[in-house]
């Protein structure tokens, strides 16, 4: 298999704050954008942020939502960048582990993001006995 590149796509509906988020409070690059579609660099990947409107990608079947995944980005100083999200008005569940630190958050949107410390997830995979 020939993979040229690997992306994430969020379908959202609240598209103008996730640009603003994504943009003004991640401070990811733009590749490209159009009216209903904007493409972030997430450092070495892609970030899609696509507006979206049918009803068949927004119905959760559940009766409540829940999140099953979360883009986790490995940093040098997460309670820096925790304490950035907080000045900016984002709710951030920071925690420091015996495994790590991380501090979770979400977007506008509702998608879960987090930031883990780098040092720690090295040594996870350092000590890892295959």
């Amino acid at each position: 298999m020939d993979v040229a590149r690997t992306g994430i796509i969020f379908y959202v509906q609240k598209y103008k704050e996730c640009l603003v988020f994504y943009t003004n409070i991640l401070k990811l690059n733009i590749l490209f954008k159009n009216e209903t579609l904007t493409c972030f660099d997430l450092f070495g990947t892609y970030l899609m942020i696509e507006k979206e409107d049918r009803p068949e990608y927004l119905v959760d079947k559940n009766t409540e939502r829940e999140n099953f995944s979360c883009i986790r980005i490995n940093i040098i100083n997460v309670k820096q960048i925790a304490d950035d999200l907080i000045a900016n008005d984002i709710d951030v569940d920071y925690q420091e582990h015996d495994w790590g630190i991380v501090a979770k958050f979400f977007d506008p949107e509702g998608n879960l993001l987090a930031f883990k410390d780098e040092e720690s997830f090295a040594k996870q995979i350092k000590n890892y006995v295959f």
